[in-house]
């Protein structure tokens, strides 16, 4: 495994200098926003594809650094009812497998999407419970009439281009879990798998390791993203975990996204590390940062620390069993 990061975290700075920031970190790959939710301040699709010299220098900042490409990322929402938005963000996860292709990449990381209750919707529209009875009715058509004709398609066009899809389980959209992403794989076909982001498992009270031994079983852990949250018990033992609070208030919220060590402490991260080793993961285990209690600088400084001592424990066989 190789430890790196997701540059969206430096996308204020300019490509060349975010580069040299996770060189001089000791790190190995980056994972590189194309698009989507993510932005694309360091890579445009659209211009790289249409101008071969831009494209060359753009392989050369990464390669002159001795860094690897982990995944392109457009995480995005394609099934959006809105379908502007929808068409945006297919639009740019198409220009993004296209990109992969020519740079030698494998992997690009999105979303499943979230479409809404029918034809007629606005807004997405995420079904969290069994009953009342409209509830399986807006989720079976769901997938039938939006999910499944999508990502059967999206399977033959990534096929064709040599390129697989990390979809990233997230509450809001329609693969959220294990059992969601593995039916989206199951219906749709072997070019679609996982990026595990363990912050997402946390906030709805699940166990990573538990879930990365089962993607192993199923050959479809595809790419990793080091994330953590911290659970407050008093606020989740009061309202629970389905929190829409605003990110900001984190003094009343159940739950907030943290820099890794800060939700979770370094052993739990090593069994993280190594239940990744047992599932035969050989990618990047890339950091990300939405911690609104720590600057970017102070939480990538710091997940660094714990993941490499993580990282080197796994390298020399020391395995922490869950």
């Amino acid at each position: 495994m190789k430890l790196g990061t997701f540059l969206v975290l430096f996308g204020d700075k300019p490509l060349e200098e975010a580069l040299d920031t996770v060189q001089q970190a000791g790190l190995e790959a980056v994972e590189i926003g194309t698009g989507g939710y993510p932005g694309n301040a360091h890579c445009n699709p659209a211009e790289l594809l249409a101008d071969q010299a831009k494209l060359e220098a753009f392989q050369q900042a990464i390669d002159f650094r001795g860094l690897t490409i982990s995944a392109l990322s457009c995480h995005g929402n394609p099934l959006h009812p809105n379908r502007d938005i929808a068409n945006k963000h297919h639009q740019q996860f198409e220009q993004t497998v296209q990109l992969a292709e020519k740079l030698g990449v494998d992997t690009v990381v999105t979303f499943s999407g979230c479409p809404g209750e029918s034809a007629y919707s606005k807004y997405p529209v995420w079904v969290t419970a069994a009953w009342p009875e409209d509830h399986p009715e807006i989720l079976a058509w769901q997938w039938r009439e939006r999910v499944l004709p999508y990502w059967k398609e999206q399977n033959n066009f990534l096929a064709k281009h040599g390129v697989r899809v990390a979809i990233e389980p997230h509450p809001g959209f329609v693969v959220y879990n294990n059992e969601t992403a593995l039916k989206l794989r199951r219906e749709c076909g072997d070019q679609i798998g996982v990026n595990f982001d363990p912050s997402h498992l946390y906030w709805q009270q699940m166990d990573p390791v538990v879930s990365i031994k089962e993607l192993g079983r199923e050959q479809a852990l595809f790419h990793f993203h080091a994330k953590d949250t911290a659970i407050d018990k008093q606020n989740t033992e009061a309202n629970g975990v389905l929190d829409t609070k605003p990110y900001t208030d984190e003094l009343n919220r159940s739950w907030i996204f943290r820099t890794v060590g800060f939700g979770h402490g370094i052993e739990e991260w090593k069994r993280i590390i190594s239940a990744l080793q047992l599932a035969g993961y050989e990618g990047a285990v890339s950091i990300e940062h939405e911690d609104s209690l720590m600057s970017v600088e102070e939480g990538f400084q710091k997940a660094v620390a714990l993941l490499q001592e993580a990282l080197i424990k796994e390298k020399v066989g020391e395995v922490w069993w869950a």
